[in-house]
């Protein structure tokens, strides 16, 4: 059991204003393994004010971006002798497979942090140009004080595409974890503490829903920064357009995998178990249409579910283990809901179903549907579960008609044995995202979405620049006395 009874704003340990907490529960016992506050909009309050006044007035935004990229390295050096603790602290929280925990949830956000810091050292903050009265300098200067919201799927990892960039840009930040999983974050707080980032600069307060909007609607936030649902990201664009306040949104998906006719099955298969079941399911870029040529399809077919039969499921904690259970009991009978629906949609159960692999824990069998149009829900709506559905083509130009017809628009993958082939249709679908004979999130190049799936873009110079507001200074030489 990991309990807490404080919150960390202004750099240190403060007691809540309510007294109302947050149990966090395992997805694998159904027991509780935690317990912290619940913050409260009073908690908001005092952490908005913490992070005002470390921006406004604090040494943080006024430090060279070198001074800075020193004091994230400490921290991502900090990061690094935890990962262990990371990795087990979010299996335990969201159920997670320990070894996806070993592989992405802990070293990613460790990657993140190190990469930002050396992004500090060589980015231009500053350049000449030639204006048509004079010379012109271009300031890029932070943004002022972000509210960063994420979700429980992979909660370091989300956190760190916001607070990382934001800490190099030298803002302030008010962090809200989601109430699924706020026992890293805790972690987090301690390394940002023992790292020497400056009081106010970093505050993180876990709280739910109504607490969320108040935190986005504060007129002392600057920025509002989000990943999660596109029901709630549509909801933080209207506060934040009622407002004028700038937002970043990293939203839902339906990515497809086109699996072309010339590709080997065996490597795909290999390759689809992390790009379309990563996490469980639970990720919003994971390929879940699985897009077969129908000269191959039952061939596809067979092999998919193969794969997606023989997956192990089962306690998270287990290093063998591929699929754990999803985060809470109203996941679970969501994707369940969708299993449902599938079946009442024509869609045919190729493996898996609505049989639980276990009696206890929230648990569903990885599915796999046949027989699916696109036009079903089960092919349109995030599902966010083990649940993929195979779809055919005719041809190259159908795959890249049937990946674009989609609401979302995050990632994306193609599965060939001609990689410029792959190249080229990638380029003609339309997502932020796009992988040739894998997928992955690289920390180095731009991740976001286009349509639906959000605005804006994380990682790279560009998750950087998300942070910045860009100054013209003009100069023009007085009149020769």
């Amino acid at each position: 059991m990991r309990e807490h009874d404080r919150l960390y704003i202004g750099g240190d340990w403060a007691a809540p204003a309510g007294t109302g907490t947050i149990e966090v529960i395992s997805p694998h016992t159904e027991e509780v393994v935690g317990r912290v506050p619940d913050g409260t909009p009073a908690d908001i309050d005092r952490a908005v004010a913490a992070a005002r006044e470390a921006f406004d007035h604090g040494p943080w935004p006024r430090m060279t971006p070198a001074e800075r990229a020193d004091v994230i390295a400490r921290l991502a050096a900090l990061y690094a002798d935890r990962l262990g603790d990371f990795a087990e602290v979010i299996t335990a929280e969201m159920g997670s497979p320990i070894l996806f925990s070993h592989l992405a949830q802990a070293p990613m956000p460790q990657l993140m942090l190190a990469y930002f810091a050396d992004l500090a050292r060589t980015y231009a903050w500053e350049e000449e140009r030639q204006g048509m009265l004079g010379p012109v300098t271009v300031r890029r200067e932070p943004v002022g004080v972000v509210a960063a919201i994420v979700p429980w799927n992979v909660p370091q990892f989300v956190t760190m595409t916001k607070l990382a960039p934001a800490l190099v840009a030298g803002c302030s930040v008010v962090l809200k974890p989601a109430p699924e999983t706020p026992l890293d974050a805790y972690l987090l707080a301690e390394l940002v503490q023992e790292a020497g980032v400056p009081p106010g600069v970093v505050n993180i307060v876990a709280a739910g829903r109504e607490t969320g909007e108040h935190l986005v609607s504060h007129p002392g936030v600057d920025k509002v920064a989000f990943t999660g649902s596109t029901a709630a990201g549509r909801r933080i664009a209207s506060i934040c357009g009622e407002r004028l306040k700038r937002c970043s949104l990293e939203l839902g998906g339906k990515s497809a995998a086109v699996i072309c006719d010339d590709a080997d099955l065996a490597a795909t298969m290999e390759g689809l178990k992390m790009a379309a079941l990563m996490n469980n399911g639970q990720a919003c870029a994971a390929q879940t249409r699985i897009l077969a040529p129908r000269g191959r399809y039952d061939e596809v077919a067979d092999a998919l579910s193969a794969m997606v039969s023989g997956l192990a499921v089962g306690d998270p904690s287990d290093m063998g283990t591929e699929i754990g259970p999803l985060v809470a009991a109203r996941q679970r009978d969501r994707v369940e809901g969708y299993i449902r629906l599938g079946q009442e949609e024509g869609a045919k159960v190729l493996t898996g179903g609505l049989d639980r692999p276990h009696d206890r824990g929230w648990y569903v069998a990885p599915t796999v549907f046949g027989d699916v149009g696109n036009d079903m829900r089960i092919a349109r709506e995030e599902i966010f579960g083990p649940v993929l559905v195979l779809i055919p083509y005719e041809d190259d130009a159908d795959a890249v008609r049937i990946a674009n017809d989609s609401e979302y628009g995050l990632g994306g993958s193609v599965w060939t044995t001609d990689v410029e082939r792959g190249a080229g249709i990638a380029r003609r679908i339309r997502t932020g995202s796009c992988g040739i004979n894998h997928y992955i999130i690289d920390v180095n190049t731009p991740f976001g979405g286009y349509k639906s799936s959000g605005i804006g873009r994380e990682l790279g110079p560009e998750g950087l620049a998300a942070y910045l507001e860009h100054k013209a200074i003009a100069r023009l030489a007085p009149p020769p006395q």
